[in-house]
C-alpha cells in the first residue's frame, strides 16, 4: 500500500527508503508477523460477529426465550446483552496479552533490524 504522505522523521535518524520497506514486507520475519496477527484476530472477529448476529437474531425471532426471567425482573436478554460487553472486554484483554507476548516482539525485532541497517 502506497502512500504519499511520509511517516515522522526523528530529527538525525534517516528514513529507509522504499527498496528496504518492501525487502523487509517481503521477508519471512514479517510474513510470521502478519500471520501470527491474522491468525489470531481473524477467527476471533468472525466468532464474535456471529455471537452478535445471534443475539440480534434471538431477540428479533426468539420472543419467548429471550423473555424466559432468570432472577427477579432480570430475563434471558439482559443476560446475553451484558455478555456482549463482557465478551468484548475479555477479547481485547486477551489480545493485548497475545499482542504483547507473540507480536510486539516480532515487530520490536524487525523494526531494530531496519535501524541497525542504516
Amino acid at each position: 500500500m502506497a502512500t504519499e504522505t511520509p511517516p515522522p522523521a526523528t530529527p538525525g535518524v534517516p528514513l529507509p527508503t522504499t527498496e528496504e520497506f518492501t525487502e523487509v514486507q517481503q521477508s519471512a520475519d514479517f510474513a510470521e508477523l502478519r500471520r501470527a496477527h491474522r491468525s489470531f484476530a481473524f477467527p476471533l472477529t468472525l466468532a464474535f460477529i456471529a455471537w452478535y448476529l445471534l443475539y440480534v437474531l434471538l431477540s428479533n425471532y426468539a420472543d419467548g426465550f429471550m423473555g424466559t426471567r432468570v432472577v427477579g425482573n432480570v430475563n434471558v436478554a439482559l443476560v446475553l446483552g451484558l455478555a456482549q460487553f463482557l465478551t468484548t472486554f475479555l477479547i481485547a484483554w486477551w489480545y493485548a496479552r497475545h499482542a504483547a507476548a507473540k507480536l510486539d516482539p516480532r515487530a520490536k525485532a524487525i523494526k531494530s533490524r531496519m535501524e541497525d541497517a542504516e
